[in-house]
């Protein structure tokens, strides 16, 4: 089968599809059929090494976090799930290879697939869409009538937090650059101001903020009213490691105020997921749709930005 692999940490040239061995579902496990991934952003500093003094690695290293397809094989003790399931999912907690033509996969990172969409618009969702939802329902409990910003809006969190902070009845501003003012609010912000242009200190307060930038984390927490919660979602890739810290130390310091988490959903919170998408509270953000043997234009796309959404892989495509 084809995967997505790398050897050395490196640009975007050191990625590259593989012919390995399919894998065997084990005790637990379910193996996909993976008919399209999702890229996450992320990975982009994995790849470069960014993440080395943080994250065991072993070579080669797979891409991709979260897919969708249909059930290929189970292996013992499986229940839930049969030959021929619809499903999306997430690949365990840090650790990838979704852009794969199969992964296997304990049955807990599994959900039905929505009804809804097409596995290429599913894939784009299951990372985060379920990232969104514990920031804004499990971390900052957004209640009707807050006042929520959304930092990075235009990006795959970001444009999910829009959406779902707007069906939970918040008043939503969005961060967002100068061509993609309207754009996000066609989307669902009531507000939106081109970050360039804005300094912190000339924003409103907030009862809410997510970050997904990880920048300047001080001043924009120096934006929260009284009560505020800031959920940051993302470390400045510049600085990794001493963003992470300082993070970890601000959410130490004060964490009715600011909360971090690294996005592990349990298998209710991708069945949530599934839900909301169906009942129309949230659907996916696409920005293009690629190949498999373009992973390294994706990933060269990704470190220039600009993206809205998400890219996704099709297997299918040629």
């Amino acid at each position: 089968m084809r995967a997505v692999q790398f050897d050395r940490f490196g640009p975007p040239d050191v990625l590259r599809v593989d012919d390995v061995p399919a894998p065997r579902p084990g005790p637990g496990e379910v193996l996909v059929d993976v008919r399209a991934a999702s890229v996450d952003a992320g990975e982009t500093a994995f790849r470069a090494g960014k993440m080395r003094r943080v994250t065991r690695v072993r070579f080669p290293r797979g891409l991709g976090s979260d897919f969708a397809g249909r059930v290929a094989a189970v292996g013992d003790g499986v229940r839930t799930w049969g030959v021929g399931d619809a499903v999306w999912g997430l690949m365990p907690h840090l650790t990838f290879g979704a852009i794969a033509d199969h992964v296997a996969v304990p049955e807990q990172r599994l959900a039905r697939a929505p009804e809804n969409l097409s596995p290429v618009e599913a894939a784009a969702l299951p990372v985060v869409g379920t990232t969104a939802m514990t920031a804004l329902i499990g971390k900052a409990r957004l209640r009707p009538g807050e006042r929520l910003l959304v930092r990075g809006a235009t990006g795959g969190v970001g444009s999910i937090a829009v959406q779902l902070g707007k069906a939970l009845g918040a008043h939503v501003t969005a961060l967002a650059g100068a061509r993609n003012l309207d754009w996000i609010t066609r989307l669902g912000a009531d507000e939106a101001v081109d970050y360039r242009t804005t300094r912190p200190e000339d924003l409103d307060r907030f009862d809410v903020i997510v970050d997904v930038v990880g920048t300047d984390l001080g001043a924009y927490q120096a934006r929260l009213a009284r009560g505020g919660r800031l959920v940051a979602l993302s470390f400045d890739s510049d600085r990794v490691v001493s963003s992470m810290l300082g993070t970890a130390l601000r959410a130490a310091a004060a964490p009715r105020r600011v909360k971090m988490f690294s996005n592990n959903p349990s298998a209710d919170r991708i069945a949530d997921l599934t839900r909301a998408v169906e009942a129309g509270t949230i659907r996916p953000v696409i920005d293009t749709v690629f190949p498999v043997h373009d992973i390294a234009a994706v990933h060269r796309r990704l470190e220039s930005g600009g993206v809205r959404g998400k890219y996704v892989i099709d297997m299918r495509l040629s």
